[in-house]
């Protein structure tokens, strides 16, 4: 049977209001759709549908009614829950690859409603709590990714208050981390903005296209934290980048670079991307305005911005003495690009830390 697609995010909702919300009497909690999930950034479409997705829900409550009455709310769901809400099955069910698809089944539902408390759920998911404040480490050693998946999302139902209070607490950087991060960000494009012509000279035309789609992500990756988004993982960063209020003109010239077929028109179409991203940072006023546009890389025949008089500026402005102190490496994810190495809450504060 055909069932229309709706949002992670509506189905979610519809779960909560229609089918849990009515079980739970007067108990204290808090409900939302946050975490892991191209529903919770609001990417998710028809495709999303073949795998752990779902009318599936997270279910907040105090430490006390979570030991006390968690395993019978538990069990309520399961004896409970319609089996299918807005035509879809409430039952996700796990398979031979570890993931869950939905379907309909008879008895007992295999519910997607985690139960827990809001500190020890923020904490695993993030690995602090932002409920007892957010540190300077705890910013830097945070993909954004992670921050965008607890920012992002809705919440339903707040009686506890401590989504609200988290969500607030990591809307977006403290003015010195904003800075600091903006500037790591125009220093990876500082240190390759030259290779697209020094590569094209050699006659490397491959790696010069490889350097450009480097720089192309890093400058889209700008464009978000110029615009105070926080820049999600690669699936997600050009419909993130989408998003974003009047950047038409910055997307014709960062496809043309990747579409270029020589690297004197990527070198070009470049030139363009970043003379605009140039002009929205003096548009900030974090810095003195800087000349926005671009000029030969010394007494070499290519064209470049010379980002690193952004980066200057930007930790300059930087008033936190033991911020300006870092090095110029930026927060977790923009100097680590491994998967595994970003998902491990230990690795990765432990590579911040060296």
């Amino acid at each position: 049977m055909h069932v229309d697609f709706i949002s992670g995010i509506e189905l979610s909702r519809r779960l909560y209001t229609e089918a849990v919300r009515p079980l739970l009497s007067d108990l204290a909690h808090s409900a939302a759709l946050i975490g892991h999930g191209s529903e919770v950034l609001g990417f998710d479409t028809p495709r999303s549908t073949d795998h752990d997705w779902g009318p599936r829900l997270l279910l907040f409550l105090g430490a006390d009614d979570l030991a006390r009455h968690g395993p019978r709310i538990d069990d309520l769901l399961s004896e409970r829950l319609p089996a299918t809400i807005a035509g879809h099955p409430t039952s996700l069910v796990p398979n031979e690859l570890g993931t869950r698809h939905l379907r309909h089944t008879t008895g007992r539902v295999h519910h997607a409603v985690v139960i827990a408390e809001p500190a020890a759920w923020l904490t695993g998911h993030l690995g602090f709590n932002p409920l007892a404040g957010v540190t300077t480490e705890d910013w830097l050693a945070t993909p954004a990714q992670t921050l965008a998946e607890v920012t992002a999302g809705a919440i339903f139902h707040d009686g506890l208050g401590a989504l609200e209070t988290a969500r607030q607490a990591l809307d977006w950087y403290p003015d010195d981390v904003w800075r600091y991060v903006l500037a790591c960000q125009w220093q990876r494009i500082g240190q390759e903005e030259s290779f697209v012509g020094r590569c094209g000279e050699v006659g490397d035309e491959l790696g010069s296209a490889v350097v450009a789609a480097r720089l192309v992500r890093d400058v889209m990756r700008l464009r978000l934290l110029i615009g105070r988004v926080h820049p999600p993982y690669s699936k997600w960063l050009g419909s993130a980048f989408a998003r974003l209020p009047g950047t038409a003109p910055l997307t014709a010239a960062l496809t043309r670079t990747l579409a270029a077929g020589d690297w004197r028109d990527r070198e070009q179409h470049l030139i363009a991307a970043y003379e605009i991203v140039a002009a929205l940072h003096n548009g900030l006023g974090l810095t003195a305005s800087l000349d926005p546009h671009v000029r030969p890389f010394h007494d070499r025949p290519f064209q470049v911005l010379d980002a690193g008089r952004f980066t200057r500026a930007l930790l300059e402005s930087v008033t936190d003495p033991a911020v300006r102190a870092r090095p110029v490496t930026g927060a977790i994810d923009q100097f680590v690009d491994s998967t595994d190495a970003l998902a491990d809450h230990s690795l990765r504060r432990s590579i911040f830390r060296r």
